[in-house]
């Protein structure tokens, strides 16, 4: 299916509406309000997510879960810049950089970006293959193709709003692990007492395990996904223009986008600890503490909490796979094609932006192609996740100072708490990467 012709902004003019009626708050009106940020929210619980916070359950048990309460403000506010920056200037993260920073920079990031994301994109695709072996059997390569090319297939031909509607559609898997709770034997005396009084120890596994939860929570490829997407959707919704360009309405986009970000950052560290506490109940509590990855996670809740737990565990990897992997590809196709200044968008059609659909298929095709290489995808993940954690330190430099230049931002140039989260953010970003380079000496 091909997408509908988007209809050029000059043809109409977002004007004030008169004294138009605020409408009562409806539920349903809500849901139909987010997007980017949900989206963003649900997609950074992919099957390799899913194995870091099962292994941290499994591993340091109900103490580790005060992580996801002290990273949701950390995530909120880095994202909620991302998007404006994205809102006002109605280009991504790299589409700006390409325009105020020097080019070699740009490249170097970029780079990073790439190779990680396609790293991620391997690892997550084995972790769905092997959740659906455990399911149904058979040959687990089979299940890396046809999950990779599904998930490039269906951002290419499918309608934006059609494929978005899908993407919504696929957070609600991660409801699978809110409903694995339920055949766990939870402590919750337990489970609240991790979440709200901090138990830290300092040997070189935990500290590893906190440096992972972090590089895990707050991932480049949500960067630039999340700001290209709010970019994306000034491309199909002709009432929208850049901020920058045309101020009014302003306070209620940004009002939009705080309610569409903190949904989606609640939603993601709600299943994350969903995650955690049900790995910290069934595994952690009956000694299974050796747990590497998402399938091994949910074939260990077999003999513990039962068949049943495992069929949601692994139906949820499968779900979560297919909406983290176009989310990771479509990060680095929209870093690369903004950079070049291509045409880009899923909102285009194919035949109007090439070279930016190329990137997307090339993205996911090297993460099929490397399930077929010696290289284990689960080690090259560690890996990946290394140059996650270093390279969103740079990006979040730039980010903060992009976001408060005036020439980047005009008069909606980020101040005030938004700003200072901001920063803790990164600060806490470079703390955990600090601590991860003297770990590798220690």
């Amino acid at each position: 299916m091909t997408r509908h012709n988007t209809i050029s902004r000059d043809q109409c003019e977002d004007a004030p509406r008169g004294n138009a009626q605020r409408q009562p708050f409806s539920f349903g009106r809500f849901l139909k309000t987010l997007g980017p940020g949900l989206i963003t929210g649900a997609s950074d619980d992919d099957p390799s997510g899913i194995g870091t916070y099962s292994q941290a359950g499994a591993r340091f048990g109900y103490g580790i879960g005060w992580t996801m309460l002290v990273t949701f403000p950390l995530m909120s506010a880095i994202q909620e810049i991302c998007a404006r920056v994205g809102r006002v200037t109605g280009r991504g993260i790299s589409g700006n950089v390409s325009r105020h920073y020097p080019p070699w920079l740009l490249v170097a990031v970029v780079a990073l970006l790439a190779i990680a994301n396609t790293v991620n994109i391997a690892a997550d695709l084995s972790a769905m293959a092997d959740a659906t072996k455990l399911l149904v059997g058979g040959p687990a390569i089979l299940y890396v193709v046809l999950f990779g090319v599904a998930s490039v297939a269906a951002q290419i031909f499918m309608n934006y709003k059609r494929y978005v509607a899908v993407l919504k559609w696929l957070t609600l898997s991660l409801f699978a692990y809110v409903a694995a709770l339920a055949f766990a034997r939870v402590s919750w005396h337990e489970a609240l007492a991790g979440v709200l009084v901090p138990r830290i120890s300092w040997s070189a596994d935990y500290l590893t395990t906190i440096v992972a939860i972090l590089g895990t929570t707050i991932s480049p490829y949500l960067f630039f996904w999340q700001a290209s997407q709010e970019a994306d959707e000034q491309r199909v919704d002709v009432t929208k223009h850049p901020l920058i360009v045309q101020h009014y309405g302003a306070q209620r986009e940004f009002s939009r986008i705080r309610a569409d970000t903190i949904t989606g950052m609640a939603f993601s560290n709600l299943i994350a600890l969903s995650i955690i506490v049900t790995a910290a109940a069934s595994l952690h509590a009956t000694g299974k503490t050796d747990i590497q990855t998402s399938a091994q996670a949910a074939e260990a809740l077999r003999p513990i909490a039962g068949p049943w737990a495992e069929v949601i565990f692994a139906l949820g990897i499968v779900g979560t796979g297919l909406l983290a992997i176009p989310v990771l590809a479509g990060a680095t196709a929209y870093a690369v094609g903004e950079g070049r200044r291509w045409r880009v968008g899923l909102t285009r059609r194919p035949r109007r932006a090439i070279a930016f659909y190329s990137v997307l298929a090339l993205s996911g095709g090297l993460g099929i192609v490397l399930n077929f290489t010696p290289i284990d995808p689960i080690s090259a993940l560690y890996w990946s996740a290394v140059v996650n954690g270093v390279l969103a330190v740079p990006v979040m430099v730039l980010l903060m100072l992009m976001a408060r230049r005036e020439d980047v931002m005009g008069r909606f140039a980020i101040r005030g708490l938004l700003y200072w989260l901001g920063w803790l953010s990164t600060g806490a970003m470079a703390l955990s990467v600090i601590a991860m380079g003297i770990m590798q000496f220690v």
